[in-house]
């Protein structure tokens, strides 16, 4: 990365304006200074102390909405004031019938936003409700001649709503108190009186798009002569008429009287000096703020004091988390002027999510996916961990059980686990304020826990949350219509989103971290700006608002172009006197936003007039990622354990395995690895699987060691039911399977055992059939030829059985089978190929059988219950895939050949110089 250019020392706007009073004889410390924002107060007042060069009182310093506040002698209502005065008017207002409390949040905000603009553009509220509400009613006309209730109770909203809006003011006004448009509004009415009372002069600094009111007000304060205002705007953009960033101020020289008579006071010329900007592209957000991280080192490392002239401005502001996790640790001093959202910690995440748990229960209780994401957040787990609670020994039992709804009543069942204490997390919900108490007793938990751990950060916000629930649990004391569950989420998500954590710094020394509105009036020699996307800078087509786009434009009101303009001249106004300028931007699409750099960097990249824009992508060089294959070397631990398993036994499923993949073979059968045992919440093809077999076993069960009774076998179908019934009960635990799919998939095993029988019936009309074993366990020790080393083969027989005088090993498998799968033609396939792993098996079967019982020939075969109408598929082996024949006889020859590979393969699984390589499966 390039090193940073060495300028003369950058000053400021406000420097060059407490210059230009100082040059017009004007006494500094006497006038009233009002700027758009708190933060450059701090920064005027440190300026004005170093001009002056002795101790004085300090003049007094507003921001706008302070200065406009202190003239309307009214305070600034909370935003849960007005929630509920508003409400209050609402249902004061028409006798139609009203939503409840809950409803009416949905769109409250969108409501007083509206409200809120309106009276800071001081419009005549009569003729823009009158004409929303024809608005309303041209959009909701029908071909019925009578309107229906919902329609005139849906038309008489918007016909009471100029009714509703002077109510709430009224309201609010007899409480001395006002959302800002109000406030606004009534420092409107009263700024003369207020000029004839206040003689010191009044200096406005930094100005840009301004409301109705903020034109009114301050032009009516221009009118003494001692009295000025300083525009903050490079003659760049005021002269081209096109460009948005000297949008309103080219308009304010149109429109105001004051203007056409006096000069414009602040405008500049520094945009188009030698700059070095630079646009970086960075795959997602979180490599912007890595990038910043780097940044910043690079400024501190190169000229330290050149960190405490530089500023990160956040067009994103929920990158600030991530951003200070960037930031090196050698940062000492940083300085954050925007708070950290409250909304976005992992605290109110957690109580949200308490509520949504909560919400979620059924009659039947929490479904147990929705009961285990609960306990698996990591706010969760801090206070179990309180409690001495482990959440693994919970979902263990929850698996083993197979729940699939959890009550409060099973908290008893768990095993180790106090039910009292489970319930102070999992409570029983009775009242809206019995729920924000257990909030509350839960934030004390938390506060030991962090205490111990000195988590001031988290402390900071339990405190937070803490006093929202208290005044949470006054206005549901003060407001009967707070009764339910979910108007209490509603109202906590409204007050989260106001809350923000703020914190402590030196606002004049160090790396300064803001968002872009923190940065009026304020400069920077170096400027890092973060997520200059399109859709965030500017914010796009946004409207949210009750007021049609026609209708705004109709009356005056701001409509998305406005407030374009207004980040655009944000955007430029950081850029006129900086030095060193970062533009970064997210290549990747997000969801809703991404990839598109926005068009202010198009616009800057276009500029004929800056040659000093560098464009790049900052990417890691990382090249072509290709991921080895996983290996596991057979160390002397690990071939005792082999030898340990070959004594033991092994199971053609396990070989299988093996040809399969050898590290599943290592993870499972060596070491014992299953994957994560789950609720199965529909029946899983295995659960049925073992369903299935031991419906059979017991079903042939009374015909071991004799001939199958046709009759015999067609009576018994009549217990099939209550025998799948049985095994259902024994395999899937606690798990319902009286609705839904686990119904379906009862009728289902009860049918695959109707339409098995219903085959061995037909069979028995033609054939003679004995049972000689059911389950039958085989067991054999073999001899390695090459390493003259014992090991056992293992296993268990489905079934065996004679049939028409042939011996027949039978495996019943419920998936699908095909007769491809257990015909060979290459033997090496058997040990090589995962595709012959049936006939792998069915020779195994066969090998251990006939070590035990020498037969001169004996059949192996599968029924597959999903394909019966193949019959029982019997091995076989052809000599070329147009061979015909079938000879399913499995004597000497196939054993000894089969045989020759079956050593093979267990000699390589017990090598210890062949390692455990993996298979791309």
């Amino acid at each position: 990365m390039r090193s940073f250019f060495i300028f003369t020392s950058m000053v400021s706007f406000l420097e060059e304006v407490i210059e230009e009073l100082c040059n017009d004889q004007v006494a500094i410390e006497k006038c009233i200074y009002i700027l758009p924002s708190k933060r450059a107060g701090t920064f005027l007042k440190k300026i004005i102390s170093r001009k002056v060069g002795k101790t004085i009182i300090s003049p007094d310093i507003f921001s706008i909405e302070g200065f406009i506040e202190k003239i309307a002698s009214l305070s600034y209502a909370s935003q849960t004031e007005q929630l509920f005065e508003l409400y209050k008017a609402y249902l004061e207002v028409g006798s139609y019938e009203k939503e409840s409390f809950e409803s009416y949040l949905n769109w409250a905000q969108t409501l007083l936003q509206d409200i809120n603009e309106i009276d800071r553009y001081l419009i005549d509220t009569s003729s823009l409700f009158s004409g929303l509400a024809a608005i309303q009613e041209v959009n909701h006309w029908s071909l019925d001649k009578e309107q229906t209730s919902l329609m005139k109770s849906y038309l008489h909203f918007w016909n009471q709503l100029h009714g509703i809006y002077k109510a709430f003011n009224s309201n609010l006004l007899a409480k001395q108190i006002g959302h800002q448009g109000l406030v606004y509004r009534k420092a409107s009415e009263m700024t003369s009186q207020y000029a004839l009372n206040e003689k010191r002069p009044h200096i406005f600094l930094g100005f840009n798009a301004l409301n109705t009111a903020e034109s009114s007000i301050i032009q009516e304060i221009l009118n003494d002569p001692n009295s000025k205002i300083f525009w903050d705007l490079d003659e760049y953009f005021l002269k081209d008429k096109l460009h948005d960033a000297g949008h309103f101020i080219r308009k304010h020289v149109t429109d105001w009287k004051y203007l056409s008579a006096n000069h414009l006071r602040g405008i500049s010329n520094h945009y188009l000096k030698n700059k070095k900007i630079s646009v970086v592209g960075t795959p997602k957000n979180i490599a912007q703020t890595k990038l910043v991280g780097e940044l910043v080192n690079q400024i501190a490392s190169e000229n330290p004091d050149q960190l405490k002239k530089s500023a990160v401005v956040l067009g994103d502001e929920s990158l600030l988390n991530p951003l200070l996790n960037s930031i090196p640790e050698s940062i000492s001093a940083v300085n954050i002027t925007m708070g950290q959202k409250l909304e976005l910690s992992g605290l109110a995440s957690f109580f949200l999510n308490l509520i949504d748990f909560r919400l979620l229960r059924s009659k039947k209780g929490w479904f147990y996916k929705d009961f285990t994401s609960f306990l698996n957040n990591p706010f969760t787990a801090i206070v179990l961990e309180k409690y001495n609670i482990k959440i693994g020994e919970l979902t263990t039992h929850i698996h083993k059980k197979n729940w699939i709804y959890i009550t409060e009543n099973d908290f008893a069942k768990f095993p180790k686990v106090d039910e009292q204490k489970l319930s102070k997390l999992f409570f029983q919900y009775e009242s809206p304020t019995q729920f924000v108490h257990q909030c509350n007793l839960l934030i004390h938990d938390f506060k030991w826990v962090f205490d111990n751990k000195n988590d001031y950060l988290g402390l900071e916000q339990l405190y937070k949350l803490h006093t929202l629930f208290n005044q949470i649990m006054e206005l549901i004391q003060e407001y009967a219509y707070l009764n339910s569950l979910k108007s209490i989420k509603s109202l906590f998500r409204q007050l989260l989103a106001s809350e923000t954590l703020d914190f402590q710094g030196d606002p004049l020394d160090g790396l300064q971290i803001m968002g872009m509105l923190e940065s009026r009036n304020l400069d920077f020699e170096t400027v890092i700006l973060t997520s200059v996307n399109e859709g965030i800078l500017p914010s796009g087509k946004s409207n949210n608002s009750f007021i049609p786009f026609d209708l705004k434009i109709e009356f005056g009101l701001p409509t998305y172009k406005e407030k374009d303009a207004v980040y655009t001249y944000h955007f430029y106004r950081l850029l006129q006197r900086a030095k060193n300028v970062y533009l970064l931007y997210n290549t990747e699409p997000d969801v809703l936003e991404g990839g598109e750099k926005s068009r202010l960097i198009t616009q800057i990249l276009t500029d004929g007039n800056r040659r000093d824009v560098i464009e790049k992508i900052a990417s890691p060089n990382i090249g072509e990622i290709t991921v080895p294959p996983k290996m596991v070397r057979k160390t002397p631990s690990l071939m005792d354990l082999l030898q340990s398993y070959a004594q033991k036994g092994f199971s053609p499923s396990s070989l299988s395995n093996y040809i399969r993949n050898p590290i599943d073979f290592y993870k499972q059968n060596l070491l014992g690895i299953q994957d994560n045992e789950e609720v199965e919440e529909n029946i899983a093809a295995n659960t049925m699987g073992t369903i299935i077999h031991d419906t059979l076993e017991e079903l042939y069960t009374p015909f071991l060691d004799k001939e199958i009774d046709r009759e015999q076998l067609i009576k018994s179908k009549d217990s099939i039911e209550s025998i799948v019934h049985k095994n259902f009960q024994k395999s899937y635990m606690d798990g319902a399977y009286d609705s839904g799919k686990n119904l379906i998939a009862y009728n289902v095993v009860v049918r695959y055992i109707e339409n098995f029988l219903d085959h061995e019936i037909e069979a028995l009309a033609s054939h003679r059939i004995k049972i000689i074993g059911l389950e039958r366990k085989l067991y054999l020790e073999i001899i390695l030829p090459n390493s003259n080393q014992k090991v056992v083969l293992k296993g268990k027989l489905d079934r065996i059985d004679l049939c028409d005088g042939v011996t027949r090993i039978i495996d019943y498998k419920t998936g699908k089978v095909e007769k491809r799968h257990i015909e060979i033609i290459d033997w090496q396939n058997l040990t090589e190929s995962y595709d012959c792993a049936k006939a792998f098996q069915l020779l195994c079967y066969s090998y251990m059988f006939l070590a035990e019982n020498p037969l001169e020939n004996i059949h192996a075969g599968i029924y597959s219950i999903k394909n019966l109408k193949d019959g029982l598929m019997l091995f076989y082996k052809k000599s070329s895939t147009r061979d015909s024949k079938k000879n399913p006889n499995i004597g000497k020859e196939v054993i000894l050949e089969f045989e020759k590979l079956l050593f093979q393969l267990i000699e390589e699984i017990l090598n210890p110089d062949i390692p455990f390589l993996e298979k791309v499966v």
